[in-house]
């Protein structure tokens, strides 16, 4: 009998300790239920990638028990902490009794599932409406596919992001006002939400300087996955890229995590067309006019060519002079090609290029040295077939341009003057 006393004096005392925390209580299990919702995708998905065969299995599911059972414990002390409230507020004797209950009922609880109702149907509706007004807000001036594809991409992660803000927003909303309704003074707690708001601003700065760039990022449309771009110093193919982070691999397939905001500036190389830009350098020995000539026909050749052609949107030509090089004149010539094709049409075009000045003995400068014995040129009896230079040191090879000489080409004889 003095147990079942003792007992029940430590279960009044327990209720009592709860019911005067019962705010604190029911803050901190709904702070807990959410960081439990939040984080349990991506604690399953962390597992999936680090443990792998029956051992990532039986993890899965141990956790999966764990959850659930958190879960069931943070509901059950959220409703008693909401029971502790009531029953502060109306008293015990009030609360069991049926009369009190359908008059509280009836005077509170129908405006408290009237703002849930309200709240719930609120966040459905801008969940619906969201991804329409952020896809008119975007311009695409793109028809093809791609352009589709990239709108709708970008359309879906903003959605995603600006549904789970406006869901945060009207849940606390709605938690202050049903909190207000049961006869709670929210006047201390938009106190301590608004301490706790500055201290976790000033903890996540960096996130949320993060999740603000990439925001910007998606809306303006700077890139998109499968773009090559050049971020932070760094370049390569967008494997990725979400509010928090850009995910990049270079040429080495080394994969760079890139936060978004540590990007000042990104220079997008394949967004709606790429150019081909290139410095083609001949012989200042060369007609220049007739250089020019040979790269237009041969930008128009690649134009047309069956294999090539759907890859370029306006012929590779030249500019004009574009240099006085060391070795050579340097030629200008752009081209316009598909995204992410200017590289591979340049390498073609390169090719070509060589070939057709072989064929028309276009001399490409390279560096290379004259050496002279002393010997004049006026009595060599040998020239070069390409550049007409006399043949002086009796070699296989021109020593002005590099072309082959004759094989019966010999060593120049001097010819002696008769008195």
């Amino acid at each position: 009998m003095m147990f079942a006393i003792g007992d029940s004096v430590a279960v009044a005392d327990l209720w009592l300790w709860f019911s005067s925390h019962a705010i604190w209580i029911l803050m901190g299990a709904a702070l807990a239920l959410a960081l439990l919702v939040y984080g349990r995708p991506r604690l399953l998905d962390w597992l999936s990638h680090t443990l792998h065969g029956d051992r990532a299995i039986a993890v899965q599911r141990l956790c999966d028990v764990v959850i659930a059972t958190l879960d069931a414990v943070i509901v059950t002390v959220i409703a008693a902490a909401a029971i502790a409230i009531t029953v502060a507020r109306e008293g015990p004797e009030a609360l069991i009794t049926p009369e009190s209950i359908q008059l509280w009922f009836m005077t509170h609880g129908l405006l408290i599932l009237l703002i849930a109702a309200i709240g719930y149907l609120l966040y459905r509706l801008m969940k619906t409406a969201i991804p329409g007004i952020v896809e008119s807000s975007m311009s695409s001036r793109g028809r093809g596919r791609k352009a589709r594809e990239d709108l709708a991409r970008r359309v879906q992660t903003l959605s995603g992001a600006m549904s789970t803000i406006v869901g945060i927003t009207i849940v606390i909303v709605a938690s202050f006002m049903i909190l207000g309704e049961m006869g709670v003074d929210v006047t201390p707690l938009l106190a301590t939400a608004g301490v706790a708001g500055i201290a976790i601003g000033l903890g996540a700065q960096s996130l949320i300087r993060d999740m603000i760039a990439g925001l910007f990022i998606l809306m303006e449309d700077q890139y998109n996955k499968g773009d090559v771009v050049k971020v932070a110093g760094i370049a390569g193919l967008v494997e990725d890229v979400t509010l928090k982070r850009t995910v990049l691999r270079d040429l080495d397939g080394i994969v760079h995590t890139i936060p978004n905001g540590e990007i000042k500036m990104a220079s997008n190389y394949t967004k709606e067309y790429s150019r081909m830009n290139l410095d083609v350098p001949v012989a200042y020995a060369e007609n220049l006019e007739r250089v020019i000539a040979v790269i237009n026909r041969v930008g128009q050749e690649i134009a047309r060519d069956p294999v090539w052609g759907p890859k370029i949107r306006s012929a590779p030509q030249s500019l004009g002079v574009n240099k006085f090089g060391e070795s050579g004149v340097e030629i200008k010539v752009l081209g316009d090609t598909k995204p992410m094709m200017q590289w591979e049409v340049a390498r073609e075009f390169r090719l070509r290029i060589k070939k057709a000045f072989d064929q028309e003995h276009i001399e490409i400068p390279f560096p290379h040295l004259r050496l002279y014995y002393g010997q004049t040129d006026s009595g060599s009896s040998l020239r070069c077939p390409v550049c007409q230079h006399p043949h002086v040191d009796g070699g296989k090879y021109c020593s002005n341009c590099g072309a082959s000489l004759p094989v019966d080409a010999g060593p120049a004889q001097p010819q002696t003057e008769s008195k």
